[in-house]
């Protein structure tokens, strides 16, 4: 196994010896998944795999290997495990904390189990915290059985751990205990040139806010990460605990799910087009439609109720957010590339109910004659002209508690966008109102929300508060910053 500094993190870990670590960056959730194998052997095992696994089977196929084991270092709340359609895809044996009490079949993993990928072994670590039952994998050599790799899950991530409050307020501080003593007592102790491999990284609503490496080492944790210098276990669950955002409310779902075991695919779903009258049908049935064009796009012109998410938002956060868990959805994009990334997101997070696509897209639809609703946007400049005059309109800002904070438009009114689907909006309904996020996306899925609960004045900020600023308009910070 070769010892990549931190700056390598994304890339293929190559090794001068038999071992190989591959790294699989998913950007929406912020998350990695690995592929940890024996070329001489011509075994891996799959640490932490999303739902749709082609890409794990391709880089393994590519490396002359098979997958013997998939492996889940915890139950995961924000994405559906693919330990189980990897099984079905390869025949890998499931690996699992076995404290998690799966229900379906897997080997349940305790402290010192052992999983032999030929010479090197995985052993098991119990690193409860993040989650109750927590484990970590530590790559140990095949000659001096010399620590090399540790695949640390939530345990342990670049600058700081995953969080400890997604189970509930009675469980946070305990598990932020048990996850100083997992921090402080066992992989301190490893040595300082172990490479950590997280799967919770920069972008994950699982992970407090961190920095943009996907690896790091032992020895630089211990330097740097601010749990790992906290002089107390009172200091370190101060520390854990503060400053952590909100979380996407799929979030509650997955974790039942996964314990069941999601249902297994058998690949990425291939969707079926439906002509502008079944959509319109589906659409007076109550069905809902998700528009996962480009914010732009959307607002030129879109279907009347439609959520607009854009891809890039990214989806897997914000459709999560924003729409009921696993409501039976019909997608608007015209590209099939954009249609097959959009389907990879959703079934990531347990959309499975995808009804099909709209065919021939929004032209295809206007060609139909069907209604079409239009999103205007305005101008920073003219929208600062607006909010001095007498029917000046509501600014909602929908970007987070921090970056409101750090300065907002003056008179605007803050709702998390997450916040939005739920809230009591005690908003009028006679005066237009201004969504605006940084830039684009966020934005017009929360507007889309709005639309959606009745709201009909509305415009967007076109360029967000990045083109606020860039004209150089004033901001205000609350007293308390």
């Amino acid at each position: 196994m070769s010892r990549r500094s931190p700056q390598g993190a994304g890339h293929r870990a190559e090794a001068a010896d038999d071992a190989f670590v591959v790294p699989f960056v998913d950007e929406g959730l912020g998350n990695s998944a690995y592929l940890v194998g024996s070329r001489e052997a011509g075994t891996a095992a799959l640490i932490d795999p999303l739902r749709d696994v082609d890409p794990y089977l391709v880089a393994a196929k590519r490396r002359g290997v098979d997958i013997t084991f998939a492996l889940d270092t915890h139950l995961h709340n924000d994405f559906l495990s693919g330990v189980r359609e990897v099984a079905a895809r390869t025949g890998a044996a499931v690996g699992a904390s076995a404290e998690a009490e799966l229900e379906f079949d897997h080997r349940p993993l305790r402290e010192g189990d052992r999983l032999d990928l030929g010479g090197h072994g995985l052993e098991v670590l119990a690193t409860p915290g993040h989650t109750p039952e927590h484990i970590a994998f530590l790559l140990r050599g095949p000659r001096s059985d010399a620590p090399i790799a540790l695949y640390s899950g939530g345990a342990l991530i670049v600058g700081g751990a995953a969080r400890t409050d997604l189970l509930g307020d009675a469980a946070t501080e305990p598990l932020a205990r048990k996850l100083y003593r997992t921090i402080h007592e066992k992989l301190l102790a490893l040595p300082d040139d172990v490479v950590v491999y997280p799967t919770h990284g920069a972008g994950s609503f699982c992970a407090a806010p961190t920095g943009e490496d996907r690896t790091t080492t032992i020895g630089i944790e211990r330097r740097r990460n601010r749990l790992a210098t906290a002089r107390s276990e009172d200091e370190f669950v101060r520390l854990a605990l503060e400053g952590l955002p909100s979380y996407p409310a799929y979030f509650r779902a997955l974790r039942p799910i996964n314990r069941r075991g999601p249902s297994i695919l058998g690949g990425v779903p291939t969707l079926v087009a439906l002509p502008p009258r079944d959509v319109r049908a589906w659409l007076d049935g109550g069905g809902t439609v998700l528009d996962v064009r480009p914010a732009q796009d959307f607002l030129q012109g879109h279907i009347e109720r439609a959520y607009g998410v854009p891809l890039e938002a990214p989806l897997v956060t914000w459709a999560g957010w924003l729409i009921p868990h696993g409501e039976p959805l019909v997608l608007v994009t015209e590209e099939a590339a954009r249609r097959e990334e959009a389907t990879r997101q959703l079934v990531r997070i347990g959309f499975d109910d995808l009804r099909g696509y709209l065919e021939g897209g929004m032209a295809a639809w206007v060609a139909a004659r069907f209604p079409v609703e239009r999103t205007p946007t305005v101008a920073p400049a003219d929208l600062r002209a607006r909010l001095a005059s007498a029917d000046a309109p509501v600014v909602i800002d929908v970007r987070r508690d921090d970056e409101w904070d750090q300065g907002h438009i003056p008179g605007a009114i803050h709702i998390q966008n997450g916040d939005l689907p739920a809230a009591s909006l005690d908003l009028p309904k006679d005066r237009p109102i201004v969504v605006h996020c940084r830039a684009w996306n966020r934005s017009t899925a929360g507007l889309s929300v709005l639309a959606r609960r009745g709201f009909r004045n509305l415009a967007l900020l076109r360029g967000g508060l990045d083109a606020w600023e860039a004209a150089g308009l004033d901001l205000e910070r609350d007293a308390r910053t």
